[in-house]
């Protein structure tokens, strides 16, 4: 069976790159710089459904999206969590948090509503991206 992206993933997020493992998606929501890492592995719920090969990625790929926010936002901290309460499929928060953001110092889930990005801060978005990771769309 092929992979599908869950239908609430693809409403709320900008696929960016596809790496080895996971798709790397953005969150469409301008308070906060927000990667979502998505396995590309059909019907998995928790880590440990991976196999430890893909683990052994993903791990990589986490970090590689926090050392990516890190250069370019330079945040306090770096938030990661895998927690799948409303979107089964698993899926990877990293997220650049700061002292000064809207939800600091608690979650960003349930802190307000969304402030989409509008299409050309999208695709500035993009290119840092790119320009830094050297992942291609």
């Amino acid at each position: 069976m092929p992979f599908t992206l869950h239908p609430t993933l693809a409403r709320d997020t900008v696929e960016v790159a596809r790496w080895e493992l996971c798709r790397v998606l953005w969150m469409n929501d301008a308070r906060f710089p927000w990667l979502i890492l998505v396995p590309a592995r059909d019907a998995v719920r928790e880590i440990h459904d991976l196999s430890p090969a893909d683990r052994a990625v993903l791990i990589e790929e986490i970090a590689r999206a926090s050392r990516l926010l890190t250069r370019l936002f330079q945040p306090d901290k770096v938030n990661v969590g895998a927690l799948g309460n409303v979107v089964p499929q698993l899926h990877v928060h990293v997220i650049a948090r700061f002292t000064t953001d809207a939800a600091w110092p608690g979650p960003v889930w349930g802190s307000g509503a969304a402030v989409p990005y509008r299409e050309d801060e999208l695709d500035e978005l993009r290119g840092r991206l790119e320009s830094a990771s050297g992942a291609t769309v």
